[in-house]
């Protein structure tokens, strides 16, 4: 039964005040989430001598927490959720130093540790606190032009951007500095920090490529098609497989054959099983999200709130962009999970946080009310400041 308006309990002033068009397009990736793990984990899972459902079920597991997750969040207000970033990020950096000598490594890249038995990613933690951060430092020196907050915030990134290359994880770098640039360039840079920055862009990219051969090699492998393609090459194969509509659910025969068709590969099975359709269908409530996240943030008055919600959206965005670009060999190979769809519990969590900070500001902010002329105004709800 739907929450009365006259309710003031804060569930239901959430309700009446959340954009439930957000929440209901978080929801479906959650749950095509978990209906793809289906098709996409069990020829991993018996490849390494488990159960057919493991990953599957962990899928499940993961998402019932980051749900929980995404929905407390979207209840803080705006100071609570800078309060909440603040402590985030000085914890992430914190791990991500520790990360460097301690840290699991796997093919080559120290990224993960393992707390309690439970592996963690501090870098997809990391990114929607530093988001927040710099959009709070861009939006008090706007406010405030003597607070060197651009500064700060360019310092912040060269930090976040060290300890990302020194794991080395040059995707996530790519997609941190591509969305810092987007909201400094919201927050009004002018045309010389735009040159500026593009020419330090593009010579971080030719670095990358001259000092780091695992770079040099995918993108080689890339333009020429030589090497070890086999993941991108069966990943393709699966797409084509599928056709229009799929060769239907658990009919899959290219999937089986993808070393990560239940992380980074998972939008290749969905094309082989449910066809360039479902491509189009999971391609579009990322388009939406992102869309109508830039237009929410287009009409914040709030520097703070418009740079949040641009800067959140726009990593959502990126990374989704990213994987599937991957999967449609569009671009170099990169292991980068597709939110709410790919295995992960680190990524399931994380995103759930940015997507619940979305959430909690886009919620319309009930005005007080006022007397005027003896007469009492009616309450009315407003974008949250």
């Amino acid at each position: 039964m739907a929450a009365s308006r006259l309710d003031k309990s804060p569930v239901a002033t959430w309700w009446w005040t959340v954009d439930r068009w957000f929440l209901a397009a978080f929801l479906l990736l959650m749950g095509l989430g978990i209906v793809l793990s289906f098709a996409a984990s069990p020829a991993v899972a018996q490849r390494i001598g488990l159960g057919p459902f493991y990953f599957a079920t962990r899928q499940i597991i993961f998402t019932v927490p980051a749900l929980c997750v995404m929905l407390g969040v979207s209840f803080l207000e705006p100071r609570q959720i800078r309060r909440m970033s603040i402590v985030m990020l000085c914890i992430m950096l914190v791990l991500m130093v520790a990360v460097l000598y301690v840290g699991v490594e796997v093919k080559g890249a120290r990224r993960w540790l393992s707390l309690a038995g439970v592996s963690i990613q501090p870098s997809e933690f990391l990114k929607p606190a530093f988001v927040i951060l710099c959009a709070w430092l861009f939006s008090e020196h706007k406010r405030h032009p003597d607070i060197p907050g651009n500064v700060l915030a360019m310092i912040l990134l060269g930090l976040v951007v060290a300890l990302l290359l020194a794991q080395p994880d040059f995707g996530q770098t790519m997609l941190v500095t591509g969305t810092w640039g987007i909201m400094f360039f919201m927050a009004g840079l002018s045309w010389l920090w735009i040159v500026v920055l593009g020419a330090l862009g593009a010579t971080g990219v030719f670095a990358a490529y001259t000092l780091l051969p695992h770079v040099a090699g995918r993108i080689d492998r890339f333009i020429t098609g030589e090497g070890d393609t086999y993941q991108v090459d069966m990943g393709k194969e699966a797409l084509l497989n599928g056709g229009w509509f799929g060769v239907g659910p658990g009919e899959g025969v290219a999937k089986r054959a993808i070393p990560d068709s239940h992380a980074d590969f998972v939008f290749s099975v969905a094309g082989e099983e449910y066809g360039l359709i479902m491509c189009f269908f999971i391609m579009t409530i990322f388009a939406f999200v992102v869309l109508r996240g830039l237009n929410t943030a287009l009409k914040e008055h709030d520097d703070f709130t418009r740079y949040a919600i641009g800067g959140l959206v726009t990593i959502f965005g990126l990374q989704s962009t990213i994987n599937m670009a991957v999967n449609l060999q569009l671009m170099p190979a990169k292991g980068m999970t597709l939110p709410f769809i790919s295995y992960g519990g680190s990524s399931q969590i994380a995103i759930a946080i940015s997507m619940g900070m979305v959430l909690a500001l886009t919620r319309k902010k009930p005005e007080k009310r006022k007397t005027i002329g003896g007469l009492q105004g009616y309450q009315r709800f407003l974008p949250a400041e």
